[in-house]
């Protein structure tokens, strides 16, 4: 994607790279998107570097992504729902989603709280706190989810062993 300019069209959910605090873009101002990945976009506001959720981009007047699950309405947090809303975060160089990247050790419920165990593709990565933003915001999505934490973990390391099959052929690693 070519970098674009646009005028941000109402209040605009986002998080700071790469600290992930949250911020928000006010209505009317010129945001600059530097890249479109992953149903995520990365801006520049004011010369901040920013990553905005793809589900809030129609705030900057671009096509928002629809990520909606069905209560099943026994009140319950269910696994399935939040493995598909993490496989709709994907890594900001890598264009595979964190479960088929082998990013997410684990994934414990307990009521309606998600704890969620993740590392990085390396320990130096600057991306690590927008990619703990992005899980935490898109798994709260999911029904009857009150909270989620993520615990940043290096034991064992990533290595590109941990991904799919299905992935390792997208990144053309398979052979």
């Amino acid at each position: 994607m070519e970098k674009r300019m646009v005028v941000s069209q109402a209040e605009c959910p986002a998080r700071q790279v790469p600290s992930g605090v949250p911020t928000i873009i006010p209505p009317g101002v010129f945001v600059t998107v530097n890249q479109a990945l992953g149903g995520n976009y990365t801006v520049t506001v004011n010369g901040n570097m920013m990553r905005v959720d793809g589900t809030d981009a129609a705030a900057l007047g671009l096509e928002a992504e629809d990520i909606t699950f069905d209560d099943p309405g026994d009140g319950q947090v269910h696994k399935e729902q939040v493995e598909l809303a993490l496989r709709t975060i994907f890594d900001p160089e890598i264009p595979i989603n964190l479960l088929d990247l082998g990013l997410i050790y684990g994934i414990d419920i307990d009521n309606d709280r998600v704890n969620i165990r993740m590392t990085l593709t390396a320990p130096t990565c600057g991306m690590g706190p927008v990619l703990i933003s992005d899980v935490k915001y898109r798994v709260a999505k999911v029904p009857n989810v009150a909270s989620v934490e993520v615990e940043l973990v290096f034991d064992p390391p990533w290595n590109r062993d941990m991904m799919t099959e299905e992935a390792q052929l997208e990144a053309g690693l398979f052979f």
